[in-house]
């Protein structure tokens, strides 16, 4: 963007030292946390700590952290303490898992408002290597383009390359996202105005308020008020999207309000409807492959067959890594996995059975021990009489008591029978009083018992240990080789194609088959409008054309009549034909509904820099010559705004718009300052 003089000169110094203070800031808080170990809390298990439920919702950068950091620093800052913990998060994630993003901070390379993207969708990459490459990738990004990158922006790049990058986690992001799904009440700013929030999947909510726009657009209002009472200021469309909804939620059977069509943009790309992992958009929108599919099978009314998970699970076999002992000798599919588990359980019933008898013996599989010992040399009976804890006084032990390896001996000091150690200034036992007592009940012989339990704990400790890395083995083998499996199907092959005709090579003959039953079917007017496919760059994404699949069959053959009996056949060169060029210019003001179509796709959101609104479906496509001034009404002369922008480029003062032949916007500020925006790429 540059740098301004004057009042917007100092207003861009002051966000890049807020930006750097911000750094600092997180920095220091994290400096903070370091100094607040959650090992001074009481630990799970123990009275008074936290709860159970409350630990295990934490975020995991805060399990290190001590609970009461968090009060502290609200009362540092002046925080609630949501707040506090939040500004820990932030900060623990910038500096453990962000550090790039952090150091771009400091640099004012990137503001606060950027943040909540990186940290809601990068940090959450488990893999370290491939979180900082997608770190790396974003603010690469964000550093080279000399153009305005709202946080908008900035998110939905992130959502992209996470979903192309690491596709496991954002499933993972989406699994635990549709727990959330509900609705939910809270107090709004106004007394007695609330916010009801519905948290659905992308395309419910996009058919939901398209429905109730709908019929807020049908609603008379005639009589004004908000109330329909009349008499008072005419209801806005939000006002009335509200009235349709209680309305039709409350009153169904009180209602005439017509039936609405909901018109929704699904882009899917051809990779995705074979069964990739590309996501795909409900306008404009990113959303899952898997719910791309699951839409298209519903508005179509049949599927596309997606790769058969048996057949990955039974693929495992050939991708799994012969030298790994976990997988050497297995049967093949799922049988080593259960296998594995089945020699797991019995070994785990075994040790629990000889633990529970009071006596352990060295098992068949023994796990690995911590300290580096034989598990069975800390093992010992345990006694079945519970310890009190409360009744040892270590510092009442004698040094003198000790054997040569440490350990106490069953009498007291000197071999003394097993006594309880005298009240201080209190006379010795006689010789009497210690042979009175019973044998095994003195303090020595309760001290020798507690080491013995002691003992047998690691060692339980040890077992469970063992199992724990061996299930975590067995996991890490399976979900190796389900990737391994998903890599060399179908799925894997389409995903992995750099272009459609090489995804439709690398599809199974069913999956092309269906994906042509798929368009065929909706090609006639199965659908409010029949599907239109997107011609790009196989390189840069950018829009080509709009096509469908009509014309894609009259473009596969030069149109003479040999050719139209064998079309398969044709061999003459097709360049130019109808539906692989673009709609043509029109004469009137109003664009044809190709060219309309074709403007509308090519932009699909407000070009004005830093503007994620979509164009309003009636109007909004704006001659960058006027028209009346001799500008045509053609693909190079159109952009597409919306409503407010729209405006603004007609009545800002000293604002200038330049629109390229290839749809490249350049808009210049009245300071001088200059941001440039293209078609945004498929």
């Amino acid at each position: 963007m540059g740098w301004a003089s004057g009042p917007l000169g100092a207003v861009q110094a002051a966000a890049r030292e807020i930006s750097r203070l911000t750094a600092v800031q997180a920095r220091a808080v994290a400096a903070f946390a370091a100094s607040r170990p959650a090992s001074v809390d009481r630990q799970q298990g123990e009275r008074g700590a936290m709860s159970a439920e409350r630990w295990a919702a934490r975020a995991a950068v805060l399990r290190a952290v001590s609970e009461w950091a968090t009060a502290e620093l609200a009362f540092a800052v002046n925080l609630t303490q949501p707040a506090a913990e939040a500004l820990l998060v932030e900060s623990l994630t910038l500096v453990h898992r962000l550090p790039g993003t952090l150091d771009a901070l400091e640099r004012g390379v990137v503001h606060r408002g950027h943040l909540w993207h990186l940290i809601d969708k990068v940090a959450p990459v488990a893999d370290d290597t491939l979180r900082a490459e997608i770190e790396a990738d974003l603010l690469a990004w964000l550093a080279r383009r000399n153009r305005v990158t709202s946080p908008a922006q900035l998110g939905d790049r992130a959502r992209r390359v996470v979903a192309r990058r690491d596709a496991a986690a954002a499933a993972r992001r989406l699994a635990r996202a549709l727990t959330e799904r509900g609705v939910y009440l809270r107090p709004d700013r106004a007394e007695g105005m609330a916010a009801l929030t519905v948290v659905c999947m992308m395309p419910e909510a996009r058919a939901l308020q398209a429905a109730l726009a709908g019929y807020a657009d049908a609603l008379a209002d005639e009589d004004g008020g908000a109330d329909g009472a009349g008499g008072g200021a005419r209801r806005t469309r939000g006002q009335r999207m509200v009235d349709a909804l209680l309305d039709l939620v409350l009153r169904p059977g009180e209602t005439d309000l017509p039936p609405v069509r909901v018109l929704l943009s699904v882009v899917a790309s051809m990779g995705t409807l074979l069964g990739g992992d590309a996501p795909g958009e409900v306008d404009g929108q990113l959303i899952p492959a898997e719910m791309v599919r699951r839409l298209v099978q519903g508005l179509a009314g049949r599927g596309v067959v997606l790769p058969d998970d048996d057949a990955q699970v039974l693929a495992m076999a050939d991708a799994a890594d012969p030298a790994d002992p976990a997988e050497a000798g297995q049967p093949a599919g799922v049988a080593w996995q259960e296998a594995e588990q089945a020699e797991l359980g019995a070994w785990w019933d075994q040790v629990e059975a000889r633990l529970l008898a009071g006596g352990l013996e060295e098992p068949d599989w023994p796990p690995d021990d911590l300290s580096g010992q034989r598990w069975a040399d800390t093992a010992g009976a345990l006694d079945p009489d519970p310890l009190d804890p409360d009744g040892l006084d270590p510092d009442a032990l004698d040094p003198d008591g000790l054997d040569p390896d440490g350990r106490e001996r069953r009498g007291g000091p000197g071999g003394a029978p097993d006594t309880q150690p005298p009240a201080p200034g209190a006379a010795p036992p006689t010789d009497s009083a210690s042979s009175d007592a019973p044998a095994g009940s003195g303090w020595w012989a309760a001290a020798d018992r507690a080491v013995e339990g002691a003992g047998a704990a690691v060692h339980a400790a040890g077992l469970a240990l063992g199992h724990a890395r061996r299930s975590v083995r067995t996991a890490r083998a399976a979900a190796a080789a389900q990737e391994a499996g998903w890599r060399a199907g179908p799925g894997g092959r389409v995903d992995a194609a750099p272009d459609a005709l090489t995804a439709l090579a690398a599809a199974a003959e069913d999956q092309r088959q269906a994906l042509a039953e798929l368009l065929a079917a909706t090609a006639g007017g199965g659908l409010a409008d029949r599907p239109r496919i997107v011609l790009t760059d196989a390189v840069t994404g950018a829009f080509r054309t709009l096509t469908d699949l009509p014309a894609l069959r009259r473009a596969g053959h030069c149109g003479a009549r040999a050719c139209r009996r064998t079309p398969e056949a044709c061999g003459h060169d097709l360049t130019g034909r109808p539906g692989l060029r673009g709609a043509g210019p029109t004469g009137a003001y109003r664009p044809s509904a190709a060219l309309d179509r074709h403007v509308r796709a090519r932009d699909r959101r407000c070009r004005f820099p830093g503007c994620r609104r979509p164009v309003p479906r009636a109007g909004e496509l704006d001659h960058a010559r006027p028209h009346a001034a001799g500008g045509p009404t053609s693909a190079a002369n159109l952009a597409g705004y919306c409503t407010g922008d729209h405006r603004g480029k007609h009545q800002a003062p000293g604002w200038t718009h330049t629109l390229g032949p290839d749809g490249t916007l350049t808009v210049t500020t009245p300071t001088g300052l200059t941001a440039v925006t293209e078609p945004p790429p498929y």
